[in-house]
Formats: structure tokens, C-alpha cells, sequence
């Protein structure tokens, strides 16, 4: 699980909008540490707050609630300077693996200054491959999905403040949210639970036995259930024969139905239908030979012609022209003798005009040539014409409408030959009587076969109905006979259960505490640096306190540890439980350091910080991680983002401003 951005919108000092980008990454390279810098007052708190309120709604453990009803308190969250018709507004977003697939959810929790029925809303948007969707089923059951990524229980393991440290430092017996969270880390609560449970349930038995029983109608019962059994059998009997008769019925059904339709019973049903069909069919083809009978005494017997009318037709276009060319031919030789007599008197050359006289020559012969042939079928313009519209109009109109009414005729024909075909098969009328008859009575008879099986059926139905109920009765009677003895046996061994379940919840507390001393050792030595120092950590099993032991098996006094030192065994025993969990989540810290000297500091900022966790968020003053701690964590390439809040005390706002710390990068 990563947090990947927070957005805070009108909520505690955060007036207007901020996007806080929380990835704990540079150029997609991993770096664990996301740090905020801000003064005392300045709004780091709000953050964890706005983390803890995002999750866990009004079961969030704010700073700033203290006793105040949630309502109340969401109403003292809502920036000052916010305008009464806007919301204030909180989104967290984490990834993580659900089903081998990355998936991204976004918590989003807004409310007016004065909440409607006291409560916030809630939306969660799921994101898939790129693909957002509004999850409403995850909304309504928010509180129980996110006790299974971090239980309210052990929250405090990973979002802790320096004033946590500073009290679990101080005292010897940790305070109780650490030991509801060790409880609950160590399922510790679960026995608890059980013992409670086993005590009501014991409380519950005892007053069920000073009832007694009340038996006197077993046996009228037992007797009512074996005649039922009987009845059931009689009925079933006779259902077998009812089903039996049932489908005779119906198979002789069948067979008359197959008659009736092979003898032509179901074509004589229908014959008045046919034969004003055959009669509409005869009808239409009578009208369609009347047609061809017009179209044949039209130009449509010329189709058969046709050849040799195109023949005609290029005949007469060359007489045509043979016409026109003799009609030109006289006009053509006087325009010949003019052209010659004037080319005379131009005195030319008796070669020039020896040669422009056989040119004509020429010219006329080819002329008479291609049309001077002989004339003899004497076509006049008028008579071409129209045999061009007989061949390219009036013709081929014909020859269509001639197909498709032989077409049409064709298909009729057809028709009429299945309807003659089927009247021939149709039964007589006595026959059809006859058959439809035999079927009238078979399917009557296969309504009365069914009429007394479903009565049949039904009473068998209402008798298995009685024999459940009565069985029930005697179930009853039966169980609570059990259960006297039951609850007589159980109220006899609760106190043995008892002795067993605190005999179970002593060894789990000292085998899952024998790890956790474990990890707590070893957390604690590797932020001492000291390994000569203490040598384990042992953790009591009543009240969780903590007790250090030298390498020679000798107890070490908690006061001869320095305030420092007992504040890195704090922290050893918070991280020791968050990696008992076995959870990977990420870790918020606010005012790390506290009072810490420069070594301790030194020790935390090389040590704990860089791999506390996969995503640590460090919210600090100038103080705690000065200029020489957050140089050294940039030297190690453990910080992903860094963050300056800024208060103005006069506006008493908060600004984030991103890439930026109290004291500024070198590039800066």
C-alpha cells in the first residue's frame, strides 16, 4: 500500500485548494521519505489528522477532536475563510495489488460548516488500467474493507506522533491505545472475546433448563406422521397409474393426429380456402394470357425479326446518304466549272491548273464511289426514323414486358398445379368426419387423463406439505429433548472451557511475544549502535512493559537509560510491532525527534528513517530535522518530496509550497 496524493480543500488551516503529490519517487526511482517542514502550529498535525479522517471517518483518532461530537467537529475543521456555499473537502489516494492487478482508490470525504445529520460524505473512486469508476458498493462498506488494509487497532503503529513516543518513553506500562494495539496485533482480543461470549452463552442455557420441557404430544405427533407416510403412499400408487393412463392418452392422441393430417383430414379442413385460392389463381391467369394476347398483336411478333429489320436499318441510313449525294451531285459540278473558270482568268499556269482540275476529279470519284451506289429500297427520312424507334424503343418495351408477364404466368401456373395437387389429396367429407371425430374424442380424452393427474399430483404435493410440517413438530420435540441434555452438559464444562481458553491465551501471548521481543531487540540495538549496551528486550505478558537485559543476563533499570536512549526504545518497540504485522504500509511520522541529542538524532535519520517502511512521511520544525539531518538524507538519496508549509498568522492560513524545506537543495 502507497499513498500516492492528498488534497486538502478548506480544512483546518488549508484555505482553498492543495495537491500534495505523495509518491515516494523521483524519475521512477524509489525513495522512501516524503518531508514536510513546517512551524509549531504552522498545520503538520492537520495532515496526519486529514490522513487518519480520510480512512476512519468518525472513528478517527484526531488531535484536535478531544471530546467533541463528530459533528461538532467537523464543523470546527472547515477553514474560517471559507464562503458559506462551499464544502470542505478531503481526497486521499493509495495503491495497491488486489488480485495480481495495481489499483488505485480515492477517498473522498466533504462536508458543509454545519454537516447534514451531523456526518460527512463519502465517495471512492476505483481506478483499473487507467479506468475510473464511482464505487458505491465500496462506499457503504468502507469501515470493514479498510480494517482488512489497516485496522483502526493498529493504526497507531504506522501514523504515531513524537508526543506518542514521548509518553510510551516516560511510562513503564504502555499507554492503553498501545495495548489495544498490541492486543489486536497479537489477537489477543480474540480470546477475550471468546471467554465473554462463552459466558453469555452459559448465562443463556441456564435459563433454558429452569423451563423444562413440555413432551406430552410426542407420540400424536409420531402417530400423525405415519398416517401421512401411508396417505403418501396411496397417492403415490395411484399417480403411477394416473401417469400411466396419461400418456396412452396421449400417444393415442398422436396417432390420431397423424391420421387425420396423412388421410387428408387437415387438407379438407382447409379445402373452401383452397378452392377460392385455385379460383383467384385461375382468375389471374386468365388476365395474364389476355395480356400476351394484346402484346402479341402489337410489333411484339417483330422481336422475332429482328436481324433482319437492322439490316433494313443500315440499308436505308446508306440510301439515305446515296440520295442526298445525287441530290448534291449536279450543285457540286457547276461549283466545280465556276472554280475553274475563275482560276482561268487569274492567267495561272497551265501545270497549276492541270494539277486543281484532277484534284477535283479525284474528289468527285471517291464521292461517287462511296455514295453514288444504286437506291433501291427508296426509305424517306420519316420512314428511318421510325424504324429506329421500332428497333431501339418500342421493341425491347415490348420484349420486357412480355418476359416478366410469361414469368409471372409461369410462377401462377405452379401454384395452380400445388393447389389441384392438394385438393386431390383431401379426404370426402364422410372421411373428414370420420377422422375429425377420432381426434375430437382423443384429445378429450387426454384432458380428462390430465384433469386427475394434476388433482392427484396436487394432493401429493399437500401431503408432503403435512408430512415437512409434522416432521418439524417432531423436530422440535426431539431437539429440545437434545437440547436439555445439551445445555446440562454445556453449563458442566463451561468452567473446564474457560480454564482452557486462558490456558490458550497465555501461550499465544508468550509464543507471539517471544517474536516481538525479538524484533523489538533488534530495532532497539540497531538504533542504540551500541550492541555491548543491551543485549534483549524482554516484554511481560500481563501489562506489555518493557524490561532490558545486559549480555550477561542482568536486568538494566530503566532510569539508567539517557532520555534519548529511552526514546529510540520507544521507537523500537513501535517499529518492532509494525513489522510483527507483517503489513506493508506506510509509516507518518509528526515531530520525529523530540529531545533527542545529536548522535540519537544522527542514529534515527541513517537508521530508522530510510527503511522504517517502503513510504515514511516525516512532518518536522527546523529543529528536529535541521539543516545537517536533511543533508544527510539527501546525501543517502532517501527523500522522494520535500515540503514547506508556511502559516501567515495574520490571514491564519497555511500555504504548501512544493520542492522546497527550510533550507533549499544546492541546484536551488
Amino acid at each position: 500500500m502507497i499513498f500516492t496524493e492528498l488534497i486538502l480543500e478548506n480544512f483546518g488551516p488549508y484555505a482553498g485548494k492543495h495537491i500534495i503529490n505523495l509518491r515516494p519517487e523521483i524519475e521512477e526511482n524509489t525513495r522512501p521519505i516524503i518531508l514536510f517542514g513546517g512551524m509549531n502550529g504552522g498545520g503538520k498535525t492537520t495532515l496526519m489528522d486529514a490522513i487518519r479522517l480520510a480512512l476512519y471517518g468518525s472513528r478517527a483518532q484526531c488531535s484536535t477532536r478531544g471530546n467533541l461530537g463528530y459533528s461538532d467537529f467537523l464543523t470546527q475543521s472547515v477553514n474560517s475563510q471559507t464562503p458559506p456555499y462551499e464544502k470542505a473537502r478531503i481526497y486521499l489516494s493509495f495503491e495497491l495489488f488486489q488480485e495480481d492487478e495495481l489499483v488505485e482508490i480515492t477517498v473522498n470525504r466533504y462536508w458543509e460548516r454545519n454537516p447534514v445529520e451531523g456526518k460527512d460524505h463519502l465517495g471512492i473512486i476505483r481506478t483499473v488500467s487507467g479506468q475510473e469508476s464511482l464505487d458505491t458498493g465500496l462506499a457503504n462498506t468502507w469501515d470493514e474493507y479498510i480494517e482488512t488494509l489497516l485496522p483502526l487497532g493498529i493504526s497507531n503503529l504506522f501514523l504515531f506522533d513524537g508526543e506518542q513516543v514521548k509518553e510510551l518513553a516516560e511510562q513503564d506500562i504502555p499507554p492503553q491505545p498501545v495495548i489495544e494495539a498490541i492486543q489486536s496485533l497479537l489477537g489477543l482480543g480474540l480470546a477475550e472475546k471468546l471467554a465473554i461470549d462463552l459466558e453469555v452463552l452459559v448465562s443463556r442455557k441456564r435459563k433454558q433448563v429452569a423451563k423444562g420441557l413440555q413432551l406430552d404430544n410426542l407420540e400424536k405427533i409420531e402417530a400423525k406422521l405415519k398416517q401421512h407416510y401411508q396417505e403418501e403412499e396411496l397417492a403415490k400408487e395411484e399417480l403411477g397409474k394416473l401417469t400411466n393412463h396419461l400418456k396412452r392418452a396421449q400417444n393415442k392422441e398422436k396417432l390420431a393426429e397423424e391420421k387425420f393430417r396423412v388421410e387428408g383430414g387437415k387438407i379438407a379442413a382447409k379445402k373452401t380456402k383452397l378452392d377460392l385460392e385455385k379460383k383467384d389463381l385461375e382468375t389471374s391467369l386468365d388476365t395474364l394470357r389476355k395480356n400476351l394476347t394484346q402484346l402479341a398483336a402489337g410489333v411484339l411478333p417483330l422481336g422475332l425479326i429482328t436481324p433482319l429489320l437492322q439490316q433494313v436499318q443500315n440499308l436505308g441510313e446508306q440510301d439515305l446518304k446515296s440520295q442526298q449525294f445525287k441530290m448534291a451531285q449536279s450543285i457540286l459540278k457547276e461549283r466545280d466549272e465556276r472554280l475553274l473558270s475563275y482560276l482561268n482568268q487569274l492567267n495561272l499556269k497551265s501545270d497549276n491548273l492541270e494539277k486543281i482540275n484532277n484534284f477535283l476529279s479525284q474528289e468527285n470519284q471517291q464521292l461517287t464511289e462511296e455514295y453514288g451506289i444504286e437506291s433501291w429500297l427508296n426509305l424517306n427520312e420519316e420512314d428511318l426514323k421510325q424504324l429506329n424507334d421500332l428497333l431501339n424503343l418500342q421493341l425491347p418495351l415490348q420484349l420486357n414486358l412480355a418476359q416478366e408477364q410469361l414469368s409471372r404466368l409461369h410462377h401462377l401456373e405452379t401454384e395452380l398445379e400445388s393447389k389441384e395437387k392438394e385438393l386431390v389429396l383431401s379426404a370426402s367429407p364422410e372421411d373428414y368426419d370420420k377422422l375429425d371425430k377420432a381426434l375430437q374424442e382423443a384429445k378429450q380424452e387426454v384432458r380428462k387423463c390430465q384433469t386427475a393427474y394434476d388433482l392427484c399430483n396436487h394432493r401429493c404435493q399437500e401431503i408432503q406439505k403435512a408430512i415437512k410440517k409434522t416432521k418439524q413438530e417432531l423436530e422440535k420435540y426431539s431437539q429440545d429433548a437434545l437440547d436439555y441434555k445439551n445445555d446440562e452438559h454445556l453449563i458442566k464444562s463451561a468452567a473446564r472451557v474457560q480454564e482452557t481458553l486462558k490456558l490458550f491465551k497465555e501461550r499465544l501471548t508468550l509464543k507471539k511475544l517471544n517474536k516481538l521481543e525479538g524484533e523489538v531487540t533488534e530495532c532497539f540495538r540497531y538504533l542504540l549502535h551500541k550492541s555491548d549496551l543491551v543485549h534483549r528486550v524482554a516484554i511481560d505478558t500481563q501489562n506489555f512493559s518493557l524490561s532490558l537485559y545486559d549480555p550477561t543476563g542482568k536486568v538494566i533499570p530503566k532510569h539508567r537509560l539517557s532520555a534519548g536512549e529511552k526514546q529510540l526504545l520507544a521507537i523500537a518497540f513501535l517499529w518492532g510491532l509494525a513489522r510483527v504485522s507483517g503489513r506493508n504500509l506506510p509509516v507518518a511520522i509528526d515531530t520525529p525527534l523530540g529531545r533527542l541529542d545529536s548522535s540519537h538524532r544522527n542514529n534515527l535519520v541513517e537508521r530508522y528513517f530510510p527503511t522504517a517502511s517502503h513510504q515514511v512521511i516525516l512532518l518536522s520544525t527546523d529543529t528536529e530535522i535541521g539543516k545537517t539531518e536533511v543533508q544527510k538524507l539527501r546525501e543517502i538519496d532517501a527523500i522522494a518530496k520535500e515540503y514547506l508549509l508556511k502559516y501567515d498568522s495574520s490571514q491564519r492560513q497555511t500555504t504548501v509550497h512544493p520542492n522546497s524545506y527550510f533550507w533549499p537543495t544546492e541546484k536551488e
